[in-house]
């Protein structure tokens, strides 16, 4: 690094490096320094340590800056760096502030690319929905106040989880803001998160719990109207979407981890799935019972591509909505997919099956309970009472396994 009195004439004249940057240091002024590289820029910049840190800021590239206006810019820094002020931090602060909701929205999607796609899509709805009017709004400009406010009026309008909802998106994506920004010590740059309010003044609001479930009384229904939909609507969606439903209540599977079940993760041999991704990250094996396994044989016979339920569109089964709701209409049931899960829990407990055997079927984890941790379950320990639910919903839907083969 060469020491030479930094002038216009003297940075005309400055030969590009044959590779790398080289720095100039001025010879008045310390710290002040001109930067060429390889490409042609010319840049000016200010060394100095800063808590104990050298540290280099860039103060404008040549010409759009001059040499004048860049010592003015290097003496203001150094002016701030002796009354204690982080000129670095400072500037960066200054950036972070500008940064929008969406914005940093964009960044969360970004960096966190590995969630799920329905994720960003339940964000993205809340953003361009109700919250839709702070899109552009400053990260820092909403406030504790606007957040209650705007609870509040979601509240008057919109059911208690939907309220909820939009503040946890909103929460999520400032603690992701408040662990991505940082200044250069370390600090971050959105130290505070305005959702907190809600927790501190208690008013986050209570979510009834659906307690929905598809009764005994009405299972032979159910299922009739489930083989009329198959075998007598002429659509194939509903023919792969009957199969589905019925494999969910007897296995009390969640609508996605049902859906992308694929054939490589089906052992009819050993008879048992397995379910990789789950919604408590760990991974599922399940002893199948004997109409399992006969619905399994049956959608083999229409395999068209990797996964058991499978849909031309989107090669799984993505939108079997209209299926159902074509079979709530049919039946008079009104249920949602969750409710088959739902209904599965309820018949093991009615069946006084062992808490920890229920726990086990449908992937519930409790970290509160230690004897728990003590004991170890394999699919084969859980293969009766999955036999036991079976043929309890093959006695009350009056199912007939001659359903599952050849027609």
């Amino acid at each position: 690094m060469s020491t030479c009195k930094i002038t216009k004439s003297f940075v005309d004249k400055l030969a590009l490096p044959q590779k790398g940057q080289v720095f100039y240091r001025d010879s008045e002024l310390k710290g002040f320094a001109v930067r060429v590289t390889t490409g042609g820029s010319k840049a000016f910049v200010l060394e100095k340590r800063i808590n104990r840190k050298l540290k280099r800021i860039t103060l404008g590239r040549y010409p759009e800056i001059t040499v004048e206006m860049a010592r003015k810019e290097a003496l203001k820094y150094l002016g701030e760096i002796a009354t204690g002020i982080d000129p670095i931090a400072k500037r960066q602060q200054a950036q972070a502030e500008q940064m929008t909701l969406w914005q940093v929205w964009q960044d969360y999607r970004r960096i966190k690319s590995y969630l799920k796609d329905k994720t960003y899509v339940q964000y993205e709805m809340y953003l361009n929905g109700e919250l839709e009017d702070w899109k552009n709004k400053r990260l820092v400009d909403i406030t504790k106040d606007m957040i209650s406010t705007r609870h509040g009026r979601l509240l008057k309008s919109h059911s208690p989880s939907y309220a909820n909802t939009a503040m946890r998106i909103l929460s999520a994506i400032y603690k992701f803001a408040n662990d991505q920004y940082e200044d250069n010590n370390g600090l971050s740059l959105f130290p505070h998160n305005p959702v907190d309010r809600l927790g501190q003044i208690k008013a986050w609001a209570k979510e009834p719990r659906r307690q929905t479930v598809i009764k005994p009384k009405q299972f032979e229904l159910w299922y009739k109207e489930l083989q009329e939909m198959k075998f007598n609507t002429g659509a194939e969606s509903h023919h792969v979407v009957a199969d589905y439903l019925l494999f969910l209540l007897l296995t009390g599977l969640r609508k996605n981890e049902g859906a992308t079940l694929t054939w490589n993760n089906v052992d009819l041999d050993e008879g048992t799935i397995y379910i990789p991704d789950t919604k408590n990250k760990e991974p599922l094996t399940l002893p199948l019972s004997d109409v399992l396994i006969g619905i399994l044989n049956y959608r083999l016979r229409f395999k068209t591509n990797e996964y058991v339920f499978s849909s031309r569109k989107a090669k799984y089964l993505a939108h079997p909505d209209q299926a159902l709701k074509h079979l709530c209409e049919a039946s008079g049931i009104k249920f949602t997919f969750h409710d088959l899960r739902r209904t599965f829990i309820t018949v093991a407990e009615s069946l006084d099956i062992s808490s920890y055997a229920i726990k086990r079927l449908v992937n519930h984890k409790n970290g509160s309970d230690v004897t728990e941790g003590y004991i170890i379950n394999n699919h084969d320990r859980l293969r009766a009472p999955m036999q036991r639910i079976t043929d309890f919903f093959k006695e009350n839907c009056k199912i007939n396994m001659d359903d599952y083969v050849s027609r």
